[in-house]
């Protein structure tokens, strides 16, 4: 299947069946959403993947339509940071240190831009610029599962509140931003039979 088959046969499933995507699938979507481009490349979000049926069941309450996160395979949940301080800056430098086996001293001018535009930045116009880089791993998580021939579902729809405590996030430093149930459809769910609308051509393009 080439990516504009996967894209066309994608929708949002409102029903999964009782299917388990297999480890080495779910590590292949994850790794997708680790590869997404990010502002800075800071990475300013946290990916949790529920999979045991324990904690799903826990939260079916915290989502305002129950049935895909009752019978989704995997609910992945992105958490977005509310702020990014020195400690979080100098634990990204080490880590390209590490990685690039480059002494931390070569990468001071990449630091103090850095460090100079994000202390230009209100707290919330940190937080509003992490939830778009989320929304970035969204997308390719699941344009990831679509070419797997894995089945999704965005979801916004939850009690804030009531995830966060559940998931123990500290709703000071963090936020969640975004979920996105994982599995296979099921037969009884009739919105896989509908044909796709979008806007024609004409309307969503425009060539200058």
């Amino acid at each position: 299947m080439n990516y504009l088959e996967a894209l066309s046969r994608r929708y949002s499933v409102k029903k999964f069946n009782s299917e388990i995507i297999p480890q080495e699938t779910l590590h292949n979507i994850l790794e997708s959403g680790k590869l997404s481009a990010s502002s800075l490349g800071l990475q300013p979000y946290e990916i949790l993947v529920v999979e045991s049926r324990e904690m799903k069941q826990k939260l079916i309450p915290a989502f305002y339509n129950p049935s895909q996160i009752s019978t989704c395979s995997h609910l992945i949940v992105i958490i977005s940071k509310k702020m990014v301080d020195d400690n979080y800056i100098n634990g990204y430098f080490r880590h390209i240190s590490k990685v690039r086996e480059t002494p931390l001293e070569k990468l001071d001018l990449f630091k103090n831009s850095i460090n100079q535009h994000i202390n230009q930045k209100t707290q919330d116009e940190i937080f509003n610029w992490a939830e778009k880089q989320s929304y970035i791993v969204l997308a390719n998580l699941m344009y990831a599962a679509a070419i797997e021939n894995i089945d999704t579902c965005p979801m916004e729809g939850f009690r804030q509140e009531l995830i966060e405590e559940i998931l123990e996030i500290n709703p000071e430093t963090e936020k969640v931003t975004v979920t996105l149930a994982l599995g296979y459809r099921s037969e009884e769910d009739h919105f896989q039979h509908m044909k796709k609308v979008r806007k024609p051509n004409e309307k969503l393009f425009k060539f200058i």
